[in-house]
């Protein structure tokens, strides 16, 4: 009941109009503005449950969300291409329109306020929500463009200087972005609820958001990301996300679940003990395409062979050094499927939940469901760990294999994230003990049964970027970890300056699949035995640290100036 009432209120909100882009002249607003709707709790609460949308989750309808379909990575080949996101500077960009389209909707709603007659701490509680989703875009955009003009009220008018001003410093953006949660996380009135905010939830936004600066002005250069390295706001940053990150670690109101995949095939987050914030998904009322697309006949973005060989052995030691057996190839099972189960029997428990252990490729097709489409997957290896096989037991047809009709819950801040982030963060400033692995990455480590971590990790080959061993290991972790989602493992790459990793000419395993050496007459094409998942190439350019500028705005905006490369 509780995910219907939420819903109905979502779809039932006053929709804000707004431009197709910062400078068209057309009304911002279709709605009554005025003291009176400000301070009605209801018009306002309404109002408010629309931003839920902004956090994708498995997506809605036939929308891919950030989990699977953000497969621009190395982590997955999309049987189509993943090139990158732009290749030529485009005249419009639904990533810069939606964005600003929904800061004017918090800025409307914090101006509004401000006239409320409601009590004081509702009229902040709410405050703190647009607050809090205010800066949700903003750390969006400055992820994707770097410096953008930053509006803390509500512009009426396409000639506002605000408008057609500079583009603001993204480091200056970032300081607002940490202000605007610090004041949610202060004025919050829930503390906790996994489909309502709350000061937890912002505490996990404002986690993710200082690891990402901390990290990012670390490591930045001038030359490919126009600021030089700064190493003391970084610290600042590193150590906010520490801070924020022990807060939810130590309050007792989190703990891991005790299966790694609980906290994605769920069929109701709502008593997980792992999450902190979801998106709520309801049979018949709102539903998502993820298992559809991991279990219909679609060929799947598969996983890739340079992300299965990230993964340790059992006894804890990457494929370079491991003395257990490295046999990747597929091997004939009596129902005449190729499985990959020796593999998988060898390695980090998560790589059995990530994968099926039968492996699918053209004239090899295999229905998780029985009775259902056949899967098959670019690279052979099928995505697993969003499926719950109880979804839609009573009609697999529609609820398993029907457009939008999906309705497991999707995690979007979890323990295992803050975990993670604790122990980089730390790791990053030089601060963290073996009391600290034993406190985060370490009960990861056990859940997916491998050894602890210690402070002085051994060496890998396979370590290409330019960090201590022991940061390559907590990297590992994290890759292995958050594999599909979020679309964490793309802006990972970017604030750890190694986009050039996604660089297919320089990196073939991240376009190659599962060891089909045993299989006679193969039907793809292989490499050395290991399928081939698109003949398609991507070439890294120090440009694509950022998107380019949508010319419309350069256009209208002499002010405006294109991003490094892109001109």
């Amino acid at each position: 009941m509780k995910k219907t009432i939420l819903y109905m209120l979502a779809a039932s909100t006053l929709v804000l109009a707004s431009c197709d882009d910062m400078l068209e002249k057309q009304p911002r607003s279709q709605f009554v503005n005025n003291p009176a709707f400000w301070s009605n709790e209801n018009s306002v609460l309404t109002y408010s449950n629309t931003m839920y949308e902004n956090y994708s989750g498995y997506g809605y309808g036939g929308n891919g969300g950030w989990f699977y379909f953000k497969s621009l990575s190395d982590d997955q080949a999309n049987p189509d291409f993943d090139n990158w996101t732009f290749t030529s500077v485009p005249n419009t960009s639904s990533y810069w329109n939606s964005g600003f389209t929904e800061i004017r909707r918090c800025n409307y709603m914090i101006v509004g306020l401000a006239s409320s007659s409601m009590p004081a701490a509702t009229r902040n509680n709410f405050m703190a929500i647009a607050r809090l989703n205010r800066a949700w875009q903003y750390y969006q955009l400055v992820r994707e463009y770097g410096d953008v003009q930053w509006e803390n009220y509500a512009v009426l008018d396409p000639a506002d200087p605000t408008v057609q001003g500079e583009r603001t410093d993204r480091d200056v953006v970032i300081d607002s972005v940490v202000a605007d949660l610090d004041y949610a996380i202060a004025n919050l009135t829930a503390q906790r609820g996994a489909n309502s905010w709350s000061k937890d939830m912002a505490l996990a936004m404002k986690s993710d958001v200082c690891l990402y600066e901390g990290t990012y002005c670390k490591y930045r250069t001038e030359a490919e990301n126009g600021k030089a390295p700064d190493l003391n706001r970084a610290a600042n940053y590193l150590r906010q996300c520490v801070d924020a990150s022990e807060q939810l670690m130590t309050s007792g109101r989190y703990k891991l679940s005790a299966n790694y995949g609980d906290v994605y095939n769920s069929l109701d987050l709502s008593q997980n003990s792992e999450v902190i914030f979801w998106r709520n998904y309801a049979k018949d009322v709102q539903g998502h395409s993820t298992v559809d697309y991991t279990t219909g006949s679609t060929a799947q973005r598969g996983i890739t062979k340079d992300a299965v060989d990230a993964f340790l052995f059992r006894d804890g030691k990457p494929l370079a050094t491991t003395t257990l057996d490295t046999d990747d190839k597929a091997t004939l099972n009596a129902n005449g499927n190729y499985v990959v189960t020796k593999m998988l029997a060898n390695r980090d428990k998560r790589l059995g939940v990530i994968i099926d252990s039968v492996v699918c490729f053209k004239d090899h097709g295999w229905a998780r469901t029985p009775g259902l489409a056949e899967m098959t997957s670019s690279t052979g290896y099928t995505v697993h760990k969003y499926d719950n096989l109880e979804m839609g037991a009573d009609n697999p047809t529609l609820y398993r294999n029907g457009i939008g009709t999906g309705y497991t819950d999707a995690p979007i801040y979890w323990l295992a994230v803050i975990y993670l982030n604790d122990a980089e963060a730390k790791a990053e400033l030089g601060t963290i003990t073996q009391s600290d692995l034993d406190a985060t990455i370490n009960k990861l480590q056990a859940r997916a049964g491998l050894p602890d971590m210690t402070l002085n990790p051994a060496a890998d080959p396979a370590n290409n970027q330019g960090v201590s061993n022991l940061l390559w290991e907590i990297r590992r972790v994290r890759r292995c970890e958050l594999m599909t989602d979020n679309w964490y493992r793309y802006w990972d790459l970017v604030r750890w300056h190694q986009l050039d990793k996604l660089d297919s000419g320089k990196y073939p395993n991240i376009n190659l699949g599962a060891n089909l050496s045993n299989v006679a007459n193969v039907s793809v094409k292989v490499d050395n035995g290991y399928a081939v998942a698109t003949n398609a190439t991507r070439t890294w350019d120090s440009r694509n640290y950022f998107f380019p500028v949508p010319q419309t705005q350069i256009t209208l905006n002499s002010k405006t100036t294109q991003n490094p490369g892109w001109k």
